[in-house]
Order: structure tokens, then sequence, then C-alpha cells
């Protein structure tokens, strides 16, 4: 098995800490590859070692393991059946996600956690390098005393020296504004179809993209759906243990799900990401499914249009992240693209990650 972006050294020369640091971004990749299956990424990360000779003579993977279980990493659970097994702490998850961000977006600084700049000056949080005069129910806290202490002396003299409000000067700060995101994600069964793992880069980007909110934009709202046959929301702690199903995809009901949450949400800032790698193959009719998998189906994309075209007069945009190059697919999102007013790309596994990280900064500095 080949895992992409690793690069090992023959004999690590690591001390004990740091290596443990190394291993544990590596199992963090692993158990993204394995759903969460603790004991599949242990076998694997093992079957890396006898490969690459990673550890150290003093310190094997059976130590790294301890020390998993010593600092709260993974214990053991009880599954769904009641029956205990290893499985990852809450700990262990957040680590999962900071993996992921610094995977995907590891040319970028996470910087200050905060809110989103608009291009209009005023009463916020984050300052721009501009000034202005002080008026009533400014904070003081963002008053700029060496420019007003400057405007004091100019005004009044230094002999006689006072200050007015007229001398005040204040930092200009952006309005800062809140953003309802959606993120959909297509576990139908294409998403692995022909040997293809394309589902683990999906969560990746997934994983990354919600830790980038709750680190930068914490008053941020993002809801995760997950479409296949059916629509079905999931927590961010979920994300590392998505699989795919034997399903078609049923975009529409992934959509109805989003326009539903997102109409919940008293923020007028809205988006649909969509991340999917083939068409809409299939809609629900009262109780019964109608699917076919060949071609673009008329009544399958005529229904699938026509929510985007709903989106776009909730003022709900939406951009789809295609993982496919097929000629027919990209017509259909042009299709959907144009009726949604949104934005599409076509892109590789490699640069899915950046394309949602700066659509999602565009869109929090457009809209207001």
């Amino acid at each position: 098995m080949v895992f992409k972006g690793w690069i090992f050294k023959q004999k690590s020369d690591k001390p004990p800490k740091r290596l443990f640091d190394s291993l544990l971004k590596l199992f963090s990749e692993l158990l993204t590859y394995s759903n969460g299956d603790v004991g599949k990424a242990i076998s694997w990360l093992t079957e890396i070692d006898s490969y690459n000779n990673i550890t150290l003579e003093d310190y094997g993977i059976g130590d790294f393991v301890k020390e998993l279980y010593d600092k709260g990493f993974i214990k053991k659970m009880p599954d769904e059946k009641g029956e205990k097994s290893i499985r990852p702490t809450s700990k262990m998850e957040i680590t999962i996600r900071k993996t992921a961000f610094e995977y995907i977006f590891n040319n970028l600084n996470s910087g200050k956690g905060g809110n989103h700049k608009t291009k209009n000056s005023g009463k916020g949080d984050e300052f721009t390098s501009d000034l202005k005069p002080f008026e009533f129910g400014d904070k003081l806290e963002h008053i700029n005393f060496v420019e007003s202490f400057k405007n004091a002396q100019i005004n009044h003299g230094i002999d006689s020296f006072a200050m007015s409000d007229k001398d005040l000067e204040v930092k200009e700060t952006y309005h800062q504004t809140n953003m309802a995101t959606v993120l959909m994600i297509d576990i139908s069964h294409s998403m692995i179809l022909y040997g293809e793992d394309r589902i683990t880069p999906a969560k990746k980007v997934a994983m990354a993209l919600s830790e980038f909110i709750i680190s930068r934009f914490p008053k941020d709202k993002l809801d995760i759906i997950v479409f296949g046959n059916d629509a079905a929301r999931i927590e961010i702690k979920d994300l590392p243990y998505l699989t795919v199903g034997p399903y078609h995809t049923n975009t529409v009901a992934g959509l109805e799900m989003a326009i539903d949450i997102l109409r919940k949400q008293k923020t007028s800032n809205k988006q649909i990401f969509m991340i999917t790698d083939g068409k809409p193959s299939c809609i629900k009719t009262g109780k019964k499914y109608y699917k076919n998998s060949f071609g673009l189906d008329k009544k399958i994309v005529n229904r699938t249009i026509s929510l985007g075209v709903k989106c776009k007069k909730l003022g709900i945009p939406i951009t789809t992240f295609m993982i496919a190059k097929d000629p027919y697919l990209q017509q259909f999102v042009d299709m959907f693209t144009e009726a949604n007013q949104g934005k599409a790309y076509f892109s590789g596994l490699d640069g899915l990650g950046d394309f949602i990280f700066k659509d999602y900064k565009e869109n929090k500095i457009k809209r207001k």
C-alpha cells in the first residue's frame, strides 16, 4: 500500500519525543485510510516500519502504541454491539483533523481565530491600517493614543495640555460577518469504483475545512451531509469513519436537506459546497427510488437543476467540486452551475483542498 506524500528515512535518528510526533502524524493519516480502524492502522504502521526502519532500537511501534494509550489518543471502548475494542478518542479525532489541515493547507497559516472581513470598514473586531475621528459608540480600546496625543498638542499647545473628544482618533475596523456552510460529500459506490480511492481525499478535505472553520471562524456554522441513495447529516467527529456504500448518487436528496438546514440559519450569508465524482443517478418518488446509472437521465437531471435554480432564488451559491473529467459529466455540471450562478471546479484530487480553501475565503469576503 502506497501513501502519497510520505517520505521515510532509513534508520531514524530522531529522539523519541520527535519520533512520537512524526509517528502520530503518520498514524493519523493511516486512520483516515482505515476509516478509524485502530488495529488496521497499527498493522499498516508496523508494516511500513518493517520496510523503512522509521523507529529506533530502543523505541518501537509497541512503545508508540503504549504512548498513544498513556496520552489519551486511543482507548478501549464498547462498540455498537457493546463489545470493547480499541478506538480513537476525541483527542485523536482533533489530531486527525489538524493533520488533514496541515496536509492540504501546509502552505498557509491558520492565524488567529475570528470572523470574516468584508470590504466595508466600521465597527468590528479586526483592525485596518486606517484611522478615523472618534465617534460616539466607538470602543475606548480602539483609540490610537499616540495620534490622539499628537492632535492634542497641535490643537491646544504643549504648555497648556488638554485633550477633548475632537482630538481622539480610533483605529478603523472591518465589519464582520458569519457564514453558514453546508458541505455535501458523495458516498456513492463510484467513489471507490475501478480501484480508485476518491473517498479518502474527500474526507481529508472535509476534515481540513472543518478544522479551518473551527480554528479561524468559531462563530460560523458548518453542517456536513453525505448523500448516496438518501442524504444524512453527520457530525464532524464522524468524518474519519466515513465509508462508501453500494449507493447511487441522489444529489437531489442532498440538496433538499442542505436547503432545509440553511433556511433555519439566521445569517444571510449561506453557501453549499458539494464534492462529487459523478452525475446524479437517483431520485426518490414517493417511497420508491428511480435509478439510472447509464448516461444523463433527463428526469433526474431536471429535478437536480431545478434545485440549483431554487438555491439561486434563496441567495445560496453552490460550489461544485467534480472529481472527474468525463465530457458528459462536465456538461451536467456546466448546466447545473449556470442554473445556480455558482462555481464549479474540475480538478484532480491533489488540488481539491486548495480550491475549497480559496473559494471559502473568497465567498466570505464578497458576501456581506
